[in-house]
Formats: structure tokens, sequence, C-alpha cells
């Protein structure tokens, strides 16, 4: 990463259309992820993905990728979860405009978030949209909304927001967006014949707290944590292990309850 790159993401609260794999590679992870669909159903938005399957965990330990992340948020890194959010051909699902760490219960915003295109992410098909320098405004006020195609767990909304300055954050496969955990972001229904997929990795510094709850998990992936406030994940070790499948269906089950709990 350039010194001005890291000005751009300092400055904007994103980075995008940074290349990390080819599209050929890219396809290959296609493949693996469908694959595993053909016989457990949707992987869309099952948090923890990497614990189930090694595909999301090659991805999110890639050392080139780590590069740019330890230059985000420092050497020590913890992944956090690797989820795939898929919208599926000519439907209406849609991200509202919100800030991602509203409801993490972290205590630190010592985090970066990346998404990975599996696919073409166009403005067509639904990429996100991204307001620059909104990270700077800290946290915004949420409004929840029941809306069946709103992909978020509990349509978290922000109203009222001058979006005049959105940057369309288009993808081709294989590169990548990275942004700050408050930055304002959202995304449109995908109006094309091909699903829109991509591989959401969250990152944190060892140094943050889970105030929700206190056996949250991460797994380090470079440096040392040297405060352990989380119990440690296990990587995927092939893509079709029955207890490795149980072992994230609980977790993407308490992560969920995490996230979705708005009252604290």
């Amino acid at each position: 990463m350039t010194d001005a790159l890291k000005s751009t993401y300092e400055n904007d609260g994103f980075l995008t259309g940074v290349p990390i794999i080819s599209p050929a590679e890219a396809l290959h992870h296609r493949a693996i992820l469908e694959a595993v669909e053909a016989q457990r159903g949707s992987m869309h938005y099952q948090f923890k993905a990497h614990l189930a399957m090694q595909s999301p965990y090659q991805l999110a330990t890639l050392p080139s990728l780590l590069d740019i992340v330890e230059q985000l948020i420092g050497p020590d890194i913890l992944l956090y979860s690797v989820a795939f959010i898929i919208k599926e051909a000519h439907t209406q699902s849609h991200v509202s405009w919100h800030q991602d760490l509203t409801y993490w219960g972290l205590d630190s915003d010592a985090q970066v978030s990346v998404w990975l295109a599996l696919s073409d992410a166009s403005e067509a098909s639904g990429c996100m949209h991204m307001l620059p320098g909104s990270h700077k405004l800290g946290k915004q006020e949420h409004h929840n909304t029941e809306d069946k195609n709103n992909v978020l767990l509990s349509g978290q909304t922000i109203r009222d927001i001058d979006t005049s300055t959105a940057v369309v954050a288009s993808l081709s496969p294989g590169q990548a967006s990275f942004h700050h955990g408050w930055t304002m972001h959202a995304s449109k229904p995908n109006l094309t014949a091909d699903r829109r997929i991509g591989l959401n990795i969250q990152y944190i510094r060892p140094e943050v707290r889970q105030i929700k709850y206190h056996e949250d998990s991460a797994m380090l992936v470079r440096g040392v944590d040297n405060y352990g406030h989380f119990q440690t994940d296990q990587p995927a070790h092939s893509d079709f292990d029955a207890q490795a499948w149980q072992q994230q269906i609980g977790l993407d089950a308490r992560l969920k309850g995490i996230q979705g709990d708005t009252t604290q």
C-alpha cells in the first residue's frame, strides 16, 4: 500500500478497487462456494464461514491481504468473522444506509471490514455505495425497520442524510474494498442475471473487547495477542467436516444474537 492510498483511507474512510486475487482465482473460490451450497444450502450471511470451509479461511489469511490490513490497523490482527454476502439475480435484496459497528458490541473502532468480490459487483448488481468522510462523524442514530428485503438483521437505517457525495464502490471479481466501521454505506438490489457474491471479512486489533457477551471468539492471524479478550476460533480443515459445521452453526447464531440485540 502506498502512502497515498493510506491517506485516502484515513480521509475517506474506505478504499475500493484494490486487486487481491485474479479473476480466475475468484471464479475458483466461487465454484467452491457453490459446490458447498449444492450440499448444504445457501451460505448467504452465515457468520464464521471460515470455521466450516477452507476457502474463506484461505482468502482471509492471504499474506498480501493481511499486509494491507496491517497498514490500516497495526501489526497485531485478529480475524473476527468471515461471511458470504450474496444477492441473487433479479431480487430486491438491499442494504440501507448504516454503520457496521452500531450493534456489534465492540468497545473500540480498531477494526477494518474487507469486501472481496467473487463475482462482478457493479452498480446494476447492487454494489456498495460509500459516503466519504462519514467515519469522522462517529456513531449516528439508527432506526430499526421491518423490511423483508433489507439484508441487515434489524433493518437498521440512518435517516435524513445527504448522499449526494456518495461513491459507487463497484468491484470486478478479485478486487476488494476496505472500509472503517463508522463509514456510512448502503447497497441497492441486484438487477442483473447473475448472483452478486462477496466475501465480507472482519479484522480487529487484540485490545478490542466485546461488551455485550462474555464468550465472543476470534482468531489471531498476524502478530501477537497480549490481551486474550476472545476465545480462540479454530479454522476449517475441510469443506465437509460435520463437527466443524455444527460449530459454525452455533457461532453464527451467537453472533446474530449479539448483532441483532439492539437493546444495549
